[in-house]
């Protein structure tokens, strides 16, 4: 391009040789006045070597070679070092004395990786200095149009005007305008160095994105590295035009697309117990894009402290999780004095997620949730949420399973642990390994031929449980004994089953179903005559429970086909349809309580007064997996399922027809035990689910007693022996429990009047705008005509707001309220309430009424509630209500807890994850402070 520059310079001094020169366009005329200045209207010329070389031919200079080498070795090292183009809408002047190019309307300048775009560019050829500015168009206003825009590689700039070396890559540039990640910066005046450092002065930084922004940071002076940071000195907040009280006078905004180190800015407050604190404050480490570390410590001015170890990880397509260990000194009251106490507590939480697609054979799942009792209680965070402090279980596991397909088989393994923070007793399984083999056929052929044969259709399968558990007080824990105090066994359960169909209507499934108990240990119990105590002596040793059962059920389907007489009924209803589905099983198990299984044994006690008696138990009471239970059964069960359905014309489709469900289902399910001698029949449970609307099922589950009240010689009333069937009585109605929930919209309520929801509506304007105008002989007008007089129907491009067919802009508030009402009704078996006229209990009803919703006021507003009525304690339930607000750069959200625990909490913070931490405000009700509401 330095040949270029010399080539262009020489030219320039021979044209005043002739009056005009043609630059592109031959039909294009140029004129030469007395500044020797050439112009071009409507226009876009490039200036090439070519058309260089051809001026000068035309000129018939002839350049010495020796001449020409020495000026472009003197010119070499001022040159540039790629092609500079140009282009102009308006018009281009050169100036050959002053060798500038200026440029109008809609310019460019490309060099490299740099792009200049302005209304008017002045280039100056020898300096390799462009400046460009914007054109006033409104005299009135003053205001400049086409401004500079200025983009090198990534880096983007707006301003007034600008100077820039597109050899050196240094400028300055006025009222500049640029982005950086989520924040915006503009100055006064500012300085670009070659390396992209800006340096300016009088400006401001906001992550709003409106011409006029909500809020601003004043900088006083600032040093901008495009994607690393913004570093200022003396700034205040601005908001709303208005300056705050609120200045710093050093800081720094990181920008970076990677994860970076750095501090964690603290909250502070008072709290009543422990004084005045700063919490959250410490350090994230990003050791890397897989795994990070925060540090957060906590401090109060009586003595207590805290400090939480919390990191994240990540490796794609294989797993991902989070661990947190925390751990506090709680120190409340006057060290000294009665009331003060000290409490340490802990909180452990482990999550581990590992993607299904790494490895479809094995996985690991971990949820752990594990704190101290008192941990909740001193977490100043958990006091803002009812939740936590209400929460009286917690549950953690870890767990591992792989998949042998070739042969059938899975393996998994995992630890529980339930933790009740009432009583601080934990339960804890570790490990609980299970094993199971999917179904598979023993006695069927390899290559089928023929018919398959009966014995061909026995299957079976097994499944093996190995578990060791405990049950004991969080403090206790790491205290006990493996073999002492920890529980274990070892359970296989090995399902046998068939599937026959005789005359083929009937299903007939028998199974047998074998269960085995290992235990390596078993208690001997005794009575002491001396201290009238029972004594208990632990064996240990290999014992073997097992225990097995017979079952057969027999199913099949009746239908049955009604259809109405079309003279009565006319031809509306084309059929009724009723299946009954009815079903006998029977169960066979004989009594593992005789001596001959030793399941269960006696001790001879001997009370104070000398009676004797004969104490039952069994040495396996307190096994892992309990213990066969006694007595021979042999039950016949029977379930009646019914279903009515009536097949009807659709009134859209006269050749369609559709199905209504009178009755979805109607069931009733009894059964009789063979081998009991007392009570053999059980209760009598009849279920019925109707489908009667679209979106709603009705379910109910109502009980029947079979055996009669009875009066004993203390006259308190019994269930005896005698039946109520026998009485002539249905049986005696025990109760029955049914939910309902219901959500309430105003689509909802507008299709219940008669309305078109929404949705309706917009189908039919798209239907509408198809065809270019619908059907309808009132809107069947000129269009044109409709929008003049009526205005916009709905929005374009968002210019104007959406308006009826009245030109009214429709109002809308999006709301929706969930009620949910549970009812259970059953015998109040209050002695003192015991109807002996009627041998009945009253009834007493549980109900619950819940109620939740929420109402969007406008785009920005928004509320939330959930509450509750218990109609035993005649009191509210859990009463929460939330407020937010969406300030376009700000967000504003005020919750209270009304009940039981009074708490409200107050946030005001910038939406931009860079100052989320540093513009904000939180304001809480204090823990143990009694929040009186009048």
């Amino acid at each position: 391009m330095a040949d270029v520059n010399n080539f262009y310079s020489y030219a320039k001094q021979q044209a005043s040789l002739r009056d005009t020169l043609r630059v592109g366009d031959s039909t294009q005329s140029h004129r030469t006045d007395t500044a020797k200045t050439q112009r071009t209207n409507n226009t876009k010329d490039t200036l090439t070597l070519d058309s260089l070389q051809l001026a000068i031919q035309k000129h018939n200079q002839i350049i010495d070679d020796s001449i020409r080498l020495d000026s472009l070795n003197r010119r070499k090292s001022k040159g540039i070092d790629a092609p500079v183009e140009y282009t102009a809408d308006d018009s281009l002047i050169y100036d050959a004395k002053t060798k500038t190019a200026h440029l109008f309307g809609s310019s460019t300048v490309k060099y490299e990786n740099m792009d200049l775009k302005s209304e008017k560019i002045r280039m100056s050829l020898d300096s390799n200095i462009v400046h460009a500015t914007g054109a006033i168009k409104d005299t009135a206003t003053k205001a400049l149009e086409g401004t500079p825009v200025f983009k090198l590689g990534q880096d983007s700039y707006e301003s007034d005007t600008m100077a820039f070396n597109f050899k050196t890559k240094k400028g300055l540039i006025n009222n500049v305008y640029t982005q950086q990640e989520d924040g915006f910066l503009r100055s006064e005046r500012s300085k670009r160095d070659s390396s992209g450092v800006v340096y300016m002065e009088h400006g401001r930084y906001t992550t709003c994105d409106k011409p006029h922004p909500d809020f601003y940071i004043a900088l006083s002076r600032g040093k901008v590295r495009p994607g690393k940071d913004v570093v200022f000195g003396p700034a205040y907040l601005v908001v709303a035009d208005v300056p705050l009280p609120l200045a710093v006078p050093y800081g720094f905004f990181p920008f970076t697309k990677s994860y970076s180190s750095g501090f964690i800015m603290p909250t502070y407050g008072d709290e009543m117990d422990r004084g005045f604190y700063l919490r959250d404050v410490g350090y994230y480490f990003a050791i890397s894009d897989k795994i990070d570390l925060k540090v957060l410590g906590e401090i109060y001015t009586k003595g207590s402290w805290g400090i939480t170890l919390a990191s994240n990880y990540n490796k794609r397509y294989r797993f991902n999780g989070s661990v947190l260990l925390s751990y506090q000194d709680s120190r409340t009251g006057d060290k000294g004095l009665p009331d003060f106490s000290r409490q340490q507590s802990y909180k452990v939480q482990w999550s581990h997620r590992q993607d299904q697609k790494a490895n479809p054979f094995n996985s690991l799942l971990a949820s752990v949730n594990f704190a101290s009792s008192s941990y909740e209680r001193n977490n100043l965070t958990s006091l803002y949420n009812p939740q936590s402090l209400t929460q009286s279980t917690r549950t953690s596991s870890v767990s591992w399973s792989t998949t042998f397909s070739s042969i059938g088989m899975s393996l998994s393994s995992s630890a529980n642990l339930s933790q009740n923070m009432r009583d601080s007793s934990i339960a804890m399984t570790l490990p609980d390994l299970n094993i199971s083999i999917s179904r598979f056929y023993p006695f069927k052929r390899k290559h089928l031929v023929g018919d398959e044969r009966w014995y061909e259709k026995i299957s079976m399968s097994y499944t093996g449980r190995f578990s060791n558990s405990i049950t004991t007080k969080e403090d206790k824990l790491f205290k006990s004994n493996l073999i002492k105090d920890w529980k274990n066994g070892f359970q296989h359960d090995i399902p046998i089953s068939a599937n026959f169909t005789l005359f083929n209507y009937l299903n007939v499934n028998p199974s047998f179903n074998f269960t085995d108990r290992m235990y390596s240990s078993k208690v001997r119990k005794s009575w002491n005559d001396r201290t009238q105590t029972e004594e208990t002596d632990t064996i240990y040793g290999f014992n073997n429970v097992y225990n097995w059962s017979l079952n057969l059920g027999v199913s099949t389907k009746l239908y049955g086909m009604f259809i109405p007489n079309r003279k009565i009924f006319g031809d509306k209803v084309q059929a009724i349809r009723h299946v009954i589905t009815p079903s006998v099983s029977f169960s066979y198990a004989p009594d593992f309580g005789s001596r001959r299984y030793g399941y269960y044994d006696y001790y001879q006690k001997t009370d104070a007064d000398g009676n004797v008696s004969l104490v039952g138990y069994s040495p396996y009471q307190n096994g892992m997996y309990s213990v066969p239970g006694r007595g021979r059964s042999g039950n016949i069960s029977v379930d009646l399922g019914n279903n009515i359905e009536m097949k009807v014309k659709s009134d859209k489709d006269s050749t369609g027809i559709k199905k209504i469900s009178i009755i979805d289902e109607l069931g009733l399910q009894m059964s009789y035990n063979m081998a009991a001698k007392e009570k053999p029949l059980s209760d009598l449970n009849m279920r019925i689910r109707l489908k009667w609307w679209k979106n709603y099922t009705f379910n109910m589950n109502a009980r029947f007693a079979s055996y009669a009240y009875e009066i004993d010689e203390k006259g308190i009333p019994y269930e005896g022996n005698r039946t109520e069937w026998g009485m002539g009585r249905f049986g005696r109605f025990q109760g029955m429990s049914q939910n309902i929930s219901y959500t309430l919209t105003p689509e909802k309520i507008k299709k219940l009047f008669g309305g078109k929801s929404e949705e309706t509506d917009n189908k039919q304007r798209n239907k509408d705008d198809e065809e270019g105008h619908n059907t309808d002989i009132d809107t069947n007008l000129d269009k044109d005509m409709i929008d003049a007089q009526r205005g916009a129907k709905r929005k374009k491009g968002g210019e104007m707001a959406e308006t009826d067919d009245d030109g009214y802009m429709p109002f809308k508030l999006p709301w929706s309220i969930t009620f949910g009402y549970g009812i259970t009704m059953s015998e109040d078996r209050t002695v003192s309430k015991f109807n002996y006229n009627t041998m009945r209990y009253p009834y007493k009803f549980t109900q619950t009424l819940n109620v939740s919703g929420n109402v969007r006021l406008s785009d920005g507003w928004n509320i939330s509630f959930s509450s509750g009525y218990d109609f035993e304690n005649k009191a509210l339930s859990m009463t929460t209500a939330s407020l937010q607000r969406d300030l376009h750069c700000f967000n504003m959200s005020c919750s209270v807890v009304l009940a039981p625990y009074t708490s409200y909490n107050f946030t005001f913070r910038a939406n931009a994850a860079t100052l989320m931490d540093a513009l904000k405000y939180d304001k809480r009700s204090g823990y143990g402070n009694a929040i009186q509401w009048y």
